[in-house]
């Protein structure tokens, strides 16, 4: 899938710190029954890329991406577990370029204008847009519109379910990514009931 197909799969993509792979499908089930299909694990904890697979494998129906990639090796790991996207919170040409070698398709993270221009001369136009609330909030990426009309972003860092909306209002945010949906304490105890309620009302935000 190309990456502006993953962020029109639903307003929010939930970012994930999982400890324990084991938990991964149940997971997958809270957030698949309550509206979303697109998750990021990131690259936090050791069980990450196990959990990966394990999604992969049992609920092909949920799309899969890797975050925290910062190294070409994290790409090729991310494609060996059978992710189908990536995201970085930066980006340098290394890391670009390993993505680009691994088959990985990538959501770079950008956070300056200029990191924003020299991305999209590079192709990238569908970019993450991070540590948002700490790098300038909504109001920064809304006066982006007009400057840089071609980009879309994905922002992510510090967003909650009370200022989803505020990002979810601007023109060039189609997807966000939250941490609240899915925090690792309530999968760590298997609270998947509240992930799911959660979920539902993450994947009604932005209609």
């Amino acid at each position: 899938m190309k990456i502006d197909d993953i962020l029109t799969l639903g307003p929010v993509m939930p970012v994930i710190v999982i400890d324990e792979a084991e938990h991964a499908v149940a997971l997958a089930d809270a957030l698949l029954a309550g509206g979303i299909r697109t998750i990021e694990v990131t690259l936090r904890t050791d069980a990450a890329l196990d959990a990966v697979r394990a999604i992969r494998d049992a609920r092909p129906d949920m799309v899969v991406g890797v975050g925290t990639i910062i190294s070409p090796a994290l790409a090729r790991a991310a494609i060996s577990a059978g992710a189908q996207f990536g995201v970085s919170p930066g980006a340098t040409d290394a890391v670009l370029d390993g993505c680009e070698a691994a088959g990985l398709p990538l959501l770079p993270g950008a956070t300056t204008v200029s990191e924003m221009m020299r991305l999209a001369e590079r192709g990238y136009n569908r970019l993450k847009f991070f540590p948002a609330t700490a790098a300038g909030g909504p109001a920064f990426l809304k006066s982006l519109i007009s400057p840089l009309p071609d980009l879309r972003f994905c922002p992510t860092g510090g967003i909650t379910e009370s200022t989803a909306p505020d990002w979810l209002s601007l023109a060039n945010i189609p997807c966000l990514g939250g941490s609240w949906i899915a925090p690792a304490g309530d999968i760590k105890s298997g609270d998947f009931a509240g992930i799911t309620a959660r979920a539902l009302k993450a994947s009604r935000l932005g209609g």
